[in-house]
Formats: structure tokens, sequence, C-alpha cells
């Protein structure tokens, strides 16, 4: 994509007959906040002036005394936002500090873009490609609720193996039992016409499709591939992407979560996240080595590999996400690589032989992360696997869910709690403050926010507390 300047945005401002434009920015812990102006509010000086607001009311921003904060938008998001009533031009914002002039530390789009341009400065490439792979479901019924005295939570699908005996008026059977949902035709798959109009409205709005299809769970697990981009522009576009699902969802009477595990006993739902490093037109990744890598793309996983712990702080950043990542279950949690084996972390796909192809796709974040800050803490242990030249442990080929217990008792996993992965954020992260890309600020507020809001949630309430915290992500 050609990038935009301030005059283009004002230009299609009147040439779409806009009326409202939304100005859009990220909190802390990854969810889109948003508020509306008049078209007439937007002139190529607010580009640079800026809209202001209240960062105290936002999650892991400003305290109360010093709460003004100023929104500039970035070009370069523009889209015409295709669910509104009143026709409505949404931008994506970067945040500044209206005193310092500065832009603000905790903004996670600027982490974003310090990840980029730190990459410039190592010489080690010039570009990393993000190509990430969220899972969702589509529910028809949502409920939960909790008091006093009681606590619960309900989901439900017409998909749901559980509905075989319901009365439907009539009950025309197709529904999908555990993990034989990955990929029964119509009309089994009850979805394929609802996920067909939602890449319809992603490409439309600019984010290429490769594929979509059935995940592997019963109740309507989905996933839509996006292609490839660069950092900060593949996390605007995830934002998007999610903003298009529940929206097109929402349309046809469903309702669409990236809930990690909203379902016991069948399939979570993952973020596989591809990334390479490029010089130009140059992949950097390819050689002669194991599956094909270079050494400069074996390193890279060593450096995933090492900080696994606490990348997953950031990447999978809920107490659900280790309701996914259990050990002998679906997701992979075993810290080790390998070619085509998605039972390790890492995984080095084969289905091309082209240089451009190779990638390295780490399996073990979910959609609940932030993805500006979950991209930006991947690609900085990878870059310190390479500059540290850090060997991975060999490459599995072995099925690691049919090793013995002694076997695996030798490799190393993931942690088995939020907890756990926050210790290990705070136990290791100098290789995130490289270049100022995450100041000691943002990982403090980071450990504080999910420590005050979530674990000790979890720790005082029962698990429909869980899913009330973490339905909407």
């Amino acid at each position: 994509m050609q990038p935009r300047t301030p005059a283009d945005v004002v230009k299609l401002l009147a040439d779409e007959k806009i009326e409202f434009v939304d100005l859009r920015f990220c909190d802390l812990p990854g969810m889109m906040q948003h508020f509306s102006v008049p078209a007439h509010q937007l002139t190529e000086e607010s580009f640079e002036e800026g809209f202001g607001f209240d960062g105290s009311s936002i999650r892991g921003f400003q305290q109360i005394h010093e709460s003004d904060m100023l929104l500039l938008p970035d070009p370069n998001t523009v889209v015409v936002d295709p669910f509104r009533q009143h026709p409505t031009m949404n931008l994506n914002c970067f945040i500044k500090d209206p005193v310092t002039e500065e832009s603000y530390s905790r903004d996670p789009r600027f982490i974003a873009k310090k990840a980029e341009a730190y990459l410039t400065t190592t010489g080690i490439a010039d570009t990393a490609y993000f190509g990430p792979e969220a899972e969702f479901f589509i529910f028809d019924d949502v409920k939960y609720g909790q008091n006093q005295y009681s606590a619960y939570y309900e989901v439900d699908s017409v998909e749901g193996h559980w509905n075989t005996s319901k009365d439907e008026e009539p009950n025309l059977g197709y529904k999908l039992r555990p993990k034989e949902g990955y990929f029964p035709v119509p009309p089994s798959d009850h979805f394929q016409d609802l996920r067909s109009e939602m890449v319809m409205v992603m490409e439309s709005l600019g984010i290429e499709i490769e594929v979509q299809h059935h995940e592997v769970a019963t109740a309507g697990q989905a996933e839509i591939d996006m292609r490839f981009g660069t950092l900060l522009e593949m996390a605007d576009k995830l934002m998007l992407y999610k903003y298009i699902v529940k929206s097109v969802a929402r349309q046809h009477g469903v309702t669409a979560t990236f809930m990690p595990k909203p379902l016991f006993q069948d399939n979570g739902s993952g973020m596989h996240t591809h990334q390479s490093l490029w010089n130009g037109s140059e992949p950097l990744f390819y050689g002669d080595g194991y599956a094909g890598l270079s050494d400069m793309g074996r390193w890279y996983i060593g450096g995933i590999l090492k900080h696994a712990g606490s990348i997953l702080g950031f990447a999978a950043p809920t107490t659900n996400s280790y309701k996914r990542l259990v050990p002998g279950y679906e997701a992979p949690v075993n810290l080790v690589y390998s070619q085509r084996n998605r039972s390790a972390a890492c995984r080095i796909p084969l289905y091309s032989k082209s240089p451009k192809a190779k990638r390295v796709e780490f399996r073990c974040p979910d959609a609940s992360a932030n993805p500006y800050i979950a991209f930006a803490a991947m690609l900085m242990a990878g870059l310190d696997g390479v500059q540290n030249k850090i060997e991975p442990p060999e490459p599995v080929e072995q099925d690691l869910f049919d090793m013995s217990a002694e076997e695996l008792s030798k490799i190393k996993t993931v942690p088995g709690s939020l907890e756990g992965a926050l210790a290990a954020l705070e136990a290791d992260q100098d290789y995130l403050k490289k270049g100022g890309v995450f100041t000691q600020d943002v990982i403090d507020t980071w450990l504080e926010y999910k420590r005050l809001n979530e674990v000790d949630e979890i720790r005082l309430r029962p698990h429909p507390w869980e899913f009330m915290l973490y339905y909407d992500i």
C-alpha cells in the first residue's frame, strides 16, 4: 500500500461524503478504544495538532492528575467503516503527551513502531514480516453472571455436539463432534457463508486473505488467515480483523469471541504467528541448514525459545490462555522446534520450496494478546537470538504428544499459568529494553496491571469470573 498523506485523507473525506471521523487507539491490555468527531473537525493541521482525550480513564495509561493526552491520526491507517449508519472514516492514532510533546511510552502502536526502528539500527535486517493466524469461535448464545451466592457461564451453538437432542423445531442434525471440525463441508460446516462475508469485508478494506476454514473444535470454531506484512501494519490489520469478525457476526445475530479456551475438552483458539527477516527483497531465513533454514533463522528461533516464558507474559496474557496451554493437550507447550511438527512451539512450514516462504511459526500465542506489544516482544527475542547466536535445542521430529514421561521431562515447557509467565517476564526483560523499545515503566505497569486486575481476581473468584473478564477480548 502506498503511504498516504494528511492531504490524501482530507480529500477522501470529501470524495466519500464522510460525516464522522472515528479516532481509534489501543489501550495497554489490547482493546481498541475510540471516539468520533464530525468530519469537518478533521483538517490537515489535525494530524500535527492532534485531538485531546482523558488518559486517566484508559486501562494502563495515566493517573488522574496527569490525564490530558493527545491523539495524532496516522493517515496510513484510514478505512471507510462499512458498518456505521452514517458514513464514517476510521483512523488509528499515535498518542502524545501535550506537556512534553513526546510520544507516549505506553502507547502500544509506538512500542511497535520503535521495534521496527530498532531492527534497522542493528544492521541485521531492514524488515520484519509477521503473519498471525487468529482463531475464534462463533456462538449463537452467550450467558454469564456472578453474585454473592451463584456463578455460571453458558455458551451455545447450533453446531455444538451437545445439541443432538435439543428441540430446534426441527433439529436437522449436522452437529460436529469434538475435534471433528477440520474440515467437513456444509451443511456440517454451518458458517461457510458467514466466514466468506467476513473475508469480503476484510478484502474491501485492504486486508488480503489467503484462506478461510472451519477449525478443529465443535461449535463454530473458525480461522481466517491474512497475508503477512510488516510488524506495525499487521498489528493494525489484526485489530481491524477482529473488529470486522465481531461486527459481521453481530449483523447475523451471532457472537464471535477470541477467548483462548471457551470450551472444556475441545480445542482452544490460538494465534500461530509466522515471522521472518528480510533485507530489501532478500529473505534472510533461507539457507542450507535443517528444514532449509539459514544460521540467522535458527538463531532467531533460539531467541524465541530462550525467552518464550517472558514473551508469553505479553503473547498469552490471560489466565484463560493457560487453559489452552496445557501439556499433553492440543496446544504446543514444548520449547523445541521442528519442520512440519505442530506439537513443537516453533515450526518451520514446508508448504513451499521458495526462499521467500521460509519463516518460523511460533505457535504458543493467542489472540487475547495486544498484537502491537506481543509482536514487538517476539521480534526483540528473535533479534537477541541472532545477536548472541543462541542455539536452540536439537529439532524434534517425533510427535511430542506421544513421548514418554521420561522423554518429556528433558524438554522445557512454557509456563503453566499467567502468574508463571509474569514471573518469567519480571526475571527476563533486558532483551526487551534494547534500543528503548520497551521502557521499564511499560514493563512494570504491565506486571502491576495484570497481577492486580486479572491474576488476583481469578484467585479470589471461581471460573465464571474468568469468562466474564475475557469473553470479549
